[in-house]
């Protein structure tokens, strides 16, 4: 499908550039709104130099490992002292989180870890003044130290996740050259308009969706397509802004720009993909919530126990470690890392997600159902069988006819010009060419007339058909191909059939949804005796044939009866209503309308395998996020009744610090497991 045929330019959604190239990208974490990675990690290096004398001049700590300190006037004061500070410079960060979950009504992550930061400081501070018999500077600093570690861990992988939209942001050169009559002039990509011509140099981007005026050069287009091998293009061809050109220099007629690429529409469905909400977010949103209340209350209670047993002091100690147990950091993570890791994932395997619930949703098909032409097959007719009469070789069968059909423009005409060259047929010259209406067409090749047409030809022109020919035309019309019949002066010299090209991966695609448990269905508009030949070659289960294109939404309707989860794929052109009726829409081909509105997946690459590999993602992602939250969440039910000293006449009881160590461990342990996704093998090897 040439994509310069259906130009159905969408509104584009809110342009997601601050006017800078770099996309602006609502984080899936808003409680970092504002926060950097260089932030986190400067804080956490201080925060670590700070942590070392305060643990190494702390009372206990010298108590438990039977050293001594050296002593200096006020070395008394240096935990107190630095404690505070990394308090003020670590912990702030919290703070103004958790009044912004507060004044929002929404306590989470950052409430939770600010009331465990609290406490610690306020026990502290009473210790030094003499209140209490224990301090906790030591614990204090090891806290925010830890916690500030796995903040910048978290920046970073939901950083790297975002990434991928920063590198399709560096796809577009900044300046380009401008074609002004006989020289050019290099102006900034922004000055660049529609219409204007630019010339792209071998190794250079092209900056703009257009066309090719002048040049031909190999075009690499993989980072839009995933198609590996170098593209030819010559005048005419359209070429896709961030594609590079190479083995030849372009002048490009630039029809889209900015906003209006390819690319720009790509970045924008990563972006919203990656901050659309997911059902899986939403529930750790939910858990984190919970596990608040769930921790003041055990908090309070473990206070309440232990101050009525008498023991003020383990009151306050076991209440704060309750408190910084509880925190869920791993959970705030567990599921946005997986969604952005999963998009970018996804972008660089040729699959778009346009909308996450589709993703999630295609996990549980039941079904999926290919629209015939263009997407199984590629749309362009081509020649399947040739029968020459007796007495003429399939070489001059097809010179003559090629030669009648080198000047029309109709699809089967083309085809029978593309099959002469492939077989290298050389190429004779015809002369006063005529197009008869309806029937074909004629002109005078090598001296004798020949016309080149369909039945009706055949029957105008009453020439005596060989019954071996007759055989194979019945054998061929009756498997739906189109018959082709050649005439020279009255005597017939053979026949041609053409038929829409099954694409060579259409089978594998098939074979692979079956081993996935998937049936698979076949909706087209051609006639049923077209339709079996072709669904028994790819292995399909079941057809829907002579369906109109305003029909194809309710052929949805019917394979979805009983529950059945379905899948439509289709090229989006005249699908869109089919996309939007299928529990998940999928559009192939996307090439640079990528603004398939109605599809929620869209498959780069024009290939049927693709669609397994996004239900592979739909499934690892789906697996991912319920490891991590199962994580996330049993590793604070099984901490909490630890650290308010529910065992402790077992001698099963956890330190502060050894809270804090493992809450962060359960975090990165979180991340890692997201990070597995970037594993995923979805790119299918070209089938040649």
């Amino acid at each position: 499908m040439e994509h310069g045929t259906h130009h159905h330019h969408h509104r584009a959604p809110a342009p997601l550039h601050d006017g800078h190239g770099a996309p602006e990208v609502h984080a899936g974490h808003d409680h970092h709104a504002g926060h950097s990675v260089a932030m986190f990690r400067d804080k956490f290096w201080l925060s670590f130099v700070l942590t070392i004398p305060v643990i190494v001049w702390s009372q206990e700590v010298q108590h438990w490992l039977g050293y001594h300190a050296p002593e200096f006037p006020g070395s008394r004061f240096m935990p107190a002292v630095l404690g505070t500070a990394i308090f003020f410079y670590g912990g702030l960060v919290f703070l103004r989180g958790a009044r912004g979950e507060l004044a929002g009504r929404k306590p989470g992550m950052m409430t939770l870890i600010s009331l465990a930061i609290v406490v610690a400081f306020g026990t502290s501070v009473a210790a030094t003044f003499g209140l209490f018999q224990i301090e906790v500077w030591w614990e204090l600093a090891s806290l925010i130290t830890i916690m500030v570690l796995g903040h910048w861990l978290e920046m970073r992988a939901i950083s790297s996740a975002r990434g991928a939209l920063d590198a399709l942001a560096a796809m577009l050169p900044d300046t380009v050259e401008r074609i002004k009559g006989v020289e050019t002039e290099t102006v900034a990509l922004s000055a660049l308009r529609p219409g204007d011509i630019v010339l792209v140099r071998p190794g250079g981007r092209i900056p703009t969706d257009g066309a090719v005026v002048e040049g031909t050069a190999d075009v690499d287009e993989s980072m839009i397509t995933g198609e590996s091998r170098g593209i030819s293009k010559g005048p005419g061809s359209r070429v896709i802004a961030g594609s590079v050109a190479s083995g030849g220099s372009l002048q490009v007629r630039s029809e889209a720009v900015g906003e209006q690429t390819a690319l720009s529409g790509i970045m924008r469905l990563v972006a919203a993909a990656q901050a659309s909400g997911s059902r899986a977010q939403a529930l750790a949103d939910r858990a984190a919530a919970i596990l608040f209340y769930v921790a003041v209350a055990a908090g309070a209670v473990t206070f309440a126990a232990w101050w009525l047993a008498g023991d003020s002091e383990k009151a306050l100690i076991r209440a704060a470690t309750v408190l910084i147990i509880a925190c869920p950091h791993a959970l705030g993570l567990a599921i946005p890392l997986v969604i952005a890791i999963s998009t970018s994932t996804g972008a660089r395997n040729g699959l778009l997600v346009k909308d996450r619930l589709a993703l999630e949703r295609a996990r549980n098909l039941d079904m999926v159902i290919f629209d015939k032409t263009g997407t199984l097959t590629r749309g362009a007719p081509v020649i399947a069988e040739v029968a020459a009469a007796p007495g003429v070789t399939e070489t001059e069968l097809l010179a003559f006819a090629a030669a009648v059909e080198a000047s029309s423009e109709h699809p089967v005409a083309m085809a029978i010009t593309a099959e002469a060259k492939r077989r290298n047929i050389d190429l004779l010259k015809a002369t006063e060419f005529e197009a008869l209406a309806g029937r074909g067409a004629k002109a005078v090749v090598d001296g004798a007339s020949v016309s080149v047409g369909g039945p009706r030809l055949l029957r105008e022109s009453n020439v005596n058909v060989p019954p071996e020919i007759e055989s194979a035309a019945a054998s061929w019309a009756s498997e739906g191909k189109t018959v082709f019949y050649a005439v020279a002066d009255g005597r017939l010299l053979g026949a041609v059939a053409a038929e829409d090209q099954i694409r060579p991966e259409s089978a594998q695609a098939v074979a692979e949804l079956h081993e996935l448990g998937i049936r698979v269905a076949m909706i087209t508009g051609d006639s049923r005796a077209v339709a079996e030949p072709v669904a028994r070659r790819i292995g399909i289960d079941e057809v829907a044939a002579e369906v109109l294109p305003a029909d194809k939404a309710a052929a949805v309707k019917r394979f979805q009866d009983g529950g059945r989860k379905v899948a439509m794929v289709g090229d989006g052109v005249n699908d869109a209503p089919a996309l939007a009726t299928a529990d998940v829409g999928i559009a192939i081909g996307a090439g640079t309308d990528v603004a398939i509105e109605s599809a929620g997946i869209v498959l780069v690459r024009s290939d049927p395998r693709d669609v397994a590999g996004a239900i592979a993602l739909s499934r690892a992602t789906y697996r991912k996020m319920i490891e991590n939250l199962v994580w996330a969440t049993a590793y604070n039910l099984v901490a909490i009744p630890v650290a308010a000293g529910l065992f402790a006449r077992w001698g099963l009881s956890l330190p502060m610090s050894v809270g804090a160590v493992a809450m962060s461990l359960s975090t990165i342990i979180v991340a890692a497991n997201a990070q597995l996704l970037r594993g995923l093998k979805l790119q299918r090897e070209p089938v040649s």
